[in-house]
């Protein structure tokens, strides 16, 4: 993270120099919020509900309720604390009983102490985890048609995006060349004012446009100047997402005078609600998060989208699961909202992921089919390979190579790092000119501080005829995609290619007695790189996804459930993007970018949520993300099983089996996911369950944070009707129920099931009938044969006599007893 300028944290800290300075620290109290207030205090009746529409935040029953909460939260605090010496920045009633508060560490530690309060914990930051993909996915053709069409494909379904705001005058949001998009009164929110253009933010197809920093101010790191007191985005982050969940369909992708294509989003009919708290320089505050998950709820929202995430596991509770992030989540879910989380972006290493819940959807990113790749040929004949997102050098022709050190207009300018080629005024522009111009590569790509864009830039000012960059030297973080320019260029990621480049170079220049250049001998060509190629071997697990196994406390034991849940396109994906973003530098300015990340991947499960939600407007949370988890797949294009990329023992990337720690169920399969056939339900009592069921973890604390009780037989965490089966310590035999929802016309299942010899894998019955609409339960059972000392990875597969297909992947790990 950059260091902030002074005079910023100053500007934002005046407010609260008043009562000194402080932190600020999420505090939930006794008592049940309003999603699962069941009744029993004189004069407020009960408010707990279970499906969205029963929310309607207007009834006189939850405004009451709500005002009491937080008239409880304010009467708390007063007879604590003199006025002036704190500052509470939310009362969050509705998902979760407590606020968010700026105050001393004292005052902290006076608030633990306090009857009825339950839980006190510093803020933590959040960070970003970060147009071909519906052609990849069979949408056009499998799913948008089963809709009417993609001017239908997610009709009345509202999608909030928790991220980084929106760039509204992009046309992947614009409604001139759409039907009109009508009121939707079940849609709360509100749309902020443009303080510029005195207007507000929506437009129909965005619905509503808030911001939330009051903890960012807080703390002392929001800029009012860079950072935007609005929803508009001044990263580019939060367009993108929209974008892939909901852009509009068959938007041009223009950059440089050339079309990559048409974008569009998963459910291009959907509405987007923007709910803004991630800023330019210091990313996002977790009670700003939380607040902004309240609203969305409150507003009316059908899917939320989290492209964001913790930068660690929590610290202060018994297990990843119990905070406030998650409770609030888990309240959504109970208030009918579906959730996707990207996953992380820690990969390929395991036990990086940064979302943990069962009741959220976490998904992996894959890399696509499409690939851009160039060549770059030498006068020796030798072929190099890299990535070049560019036009050919003129005419085919080849050109004179010149590395940026034998053009500098003065050798004591290397203070300036000038071998990245981002100064063209430290270079001779007589001697660059009509030749390739061959630049290094430095950590400052990998900061941020140089970009290939800017190299483009210099190349063209010089009248070079293009650009190499060569990658010579590792670099931990380096994210070496193609970039589209505009001048003939390439980057050659290959160490051994790099080498074998300016070996060439430096023997075809010839010098005099002190190194200085006299002639320049060597040739190249820059080919075309300006169409991708397709690949039947995708998906492929990217090698940025973060892995499982998933973590249930801050020790990193693993949990008992599957992490992540769902593999989606996350590589290379081309979106909008808002002009004066600055998330990334080889795109400021721009109208499209081409992104990876499990940010990236997350929109692509929200989006295609909102077209199962607008098929089956009934189903519950947990029902949509069965149907993507039990028919999703192993297998890429090529019928050949998934694989993940990995780093070798020299940091070479190379391609290894996946396995569900890598991808979850599988790669996400739009068109079956809606007709799963069977669906594995659960509700919120489930999850309480799951939660009181996880060892080690305090049923008090439970109660503490979400605000309802364990009952007296617990279980165990495996025992949780969810479309997956993982036991992280697995000793002689355990049996496992799991219950099953016909969404379909009656059919008989066959039940079969795999599993590595060291565990023994049953599931009965061996056949069923299950009729529309009713349900079946199945009995797993496994059994350690032999103790290997790592993971077994199998699965339960029921094929249905109407054609459906339900998998389920089951996971273990053997102990002796």
């Amino acid at each position: 993270m950059k260091m902030m300028d002074a005079t910023w944290v100053l500007f934002a800290l005046l407010p609260l120099l008043a009562f000194g300075q402080g932190d600020v620290y999420l505090v939930t109290v006794e008592g049940e919020p309003v999603v699962s207030y069941s009744g029993g205090i004189e004069g407020f009746s009960a408010t707990a509900i279970d499906l969205a529409e029963e929310f309607d935040i207007t009834s006189e029953s939850i405004t009451s309720y709500s005002l009491h909460l937080e008239k409880q939260h304010d009467a708390l605090l007063d007879s604590l604390f003199e006025v002036g010496t704190y500052k509470k920045l939310y009362s969050y009633r509705h998902l979760i009983n407590g606020f968010a508060i700026h105050m001393s560490e004292e005052q902290a530690e006076t608030l633990a102490r306090a009857p009825r309060v339950k839980f006190v914990e510093k803020d933590m930051k959040v960070r970003k985890l970060t147009t071909h993909t519906p052609q990849f996915l069979g949408l056009p053709t499998g799913v948008w048609p089963t809709g009417g069409g993609f001017d239908r494909a997610g009709e009345d379904i509202v999608i909030g995006f928790i991220d980084s705001g929106i760039h509204p005058k992009h046309p992947s949001f614009a409604t001139y060349n759409t039907e009109p998009y009508g009121p939707l009164p079940r849609y709360r929110g509100k749309c902020e004012i443009d303080v510029d253009t005195k207007r507000d933010f929506c437009n129909g197809k965005i619905i509503g446009a808030q911001h939330f920093a009051k903890a960012a101010i807080a703390a002392g790191a929001f800029n009012p100047g860079a950072d935007f007191a609005s929803p508009v985005d001044g990263d580019g982050h939060g367009t993108h997402t929209a974008a892939i969940a909901a852009g509009n369909n068959g938007i041009p992708v223009r950059m440089h005078g050339h079309e990559f294509g048409k974008a569009s989003g998963m459910a291009p009919r959907a509405r987007i609600a923007v709910y803004k708290v991630l800023y330019r320089l210091f990313g996002g505050y977790v009670s700003d998060v939380v607040a902004a998950i309240e609203q969305a709820v409150r507003d009316g929202v059908d899917i939320l989208n989290l492209s964001v995430g913790p930068n660690s596991p929590p610290t202060n509770t018994r297990t990843t699961f119990l905070n406030p992030f998650d409770a609030a989540l888990l309240s959504a879910v109970k208030a009918g909202v579906f959730v996707a989380q990207a996953a992380g972006n820690g990969g390929p290493f395991p036990k990086t992921l940064v979302s943990f819940s069962p009741w959220i959807a976490s998904v992996a990113a894959a890399v696509d089919d499409r690939r851009y790749r160039n060549h770059i040929t030498l006068g020796n004949g030798k072929i190099l390979t890299g990535l070049g997102l560019s036009p050919a050098t003129r005419g085919n022709m080849s050109f004179n190579l010149i590395a940026v050190n034998d053009a500098l207009l003065d050798p004591s300018v290397m203070k300036y790092s000038p071998l990245d080629c981002q100064r063209p005024e430290l270079l001779n522009k007589k001697m660059i000119e009509g030749k390739i111009l061959l630049c290094g590569y430095s950590f400052n790509f990998v900061s941020g501080t140089a970009s290939i864009k800017k190299v483009s830039e210099t190349a063209r000012i010089l009248g070079a005829a293009g650009f190499v960059v060569a990658v010579e030297n590792t670099y931990p973080g380096a994210k070496l995609d193609p970039v589209p320019v505009s001048t003939p260029g390439i980057l050659i990621t290959d160490l051994t290619e790099s080498q074998d480049l300016i070996d060439y170079y430096n023997c075809s220049t010839k010098r005099d007695w002190a190194g200085r250049p006299l002639s320049f001998q060597g040739t190249a060509s820059i080919a075309d790189g300006m169409a991708p190629t397709l690949h039947n071997s995708a998906p492929q697990v990217a090698l940025f996804s973060s892995r499982g196994p998933g973590i249930k406390d801050f020790s990193f034991q693993d949990a008992d459930v599957l992490k992540p849940d769902i593999l989606a396109p996350g590589s290379l994906i081309w979106a909008a993007w808002a002009p004066n973003g600055t998330d990334e530098a080889n795109y400021v300015g721009e109208g499209f970018a081409m992104m990876s990340g499990t940010s990236m991947a997350a929109p692509h499960i929200a989006g295609i949520a909102a077209l199962i939600k607008q098929k089956h407007p009934k189903w519950s949370p947990a029902a949509i993300k069965s149907a993507l988890m039990t028919t999703s797949t192993t297998m890429d294009r090529a019928d050949k099983p998934i694989q993940a990329q990995q780093y070798s023992g020299s940091e070479i990337v190379t391609l290894v089996p996946a396995t569900p720690f890598d991808y979850g169920s599988g790669a996400v399969d739009p068109k079956a996911a809606l007709d799963p056939g069977l669906i594995f339900d659960a509700s919120y009592g489930d999850y309480i369950g799951f939660l009181c069921s996880v060892p080690g973890v305090n049923p008090q604390e439970i109660r503490n944070i979400t605000g309802s009780g364990c009952n007296a037989t617990h279980g165990r965490p495996a025992d949780l009707n969810s479309p997956s089966i993982t036991i992280s310590h697995l000793k002689g035999t355990q049996t496992i129920k799991r219950t099953v929802i016909n969404v379909a016309d009656t059919e008989t299942y066959v039940i079969t099931s795999r599993m590595p010899p060291e565990i023994a894998l049953e599931a009965s019955p061996p056949a069923m009938t299950v009729l529309a609409g009713g349900s079946r339960d199945i009995t797993v059972s496994l059994t350690v044969r032999s103790v290997t000392g790592g993971y077994s990875f199998g699965e339960i597969l029921m094929k249905g006599s109407l054609g459906h297909k339900v998998r389920i992947p089951v996971i273990a790990m053997g102990y002796y007893n």
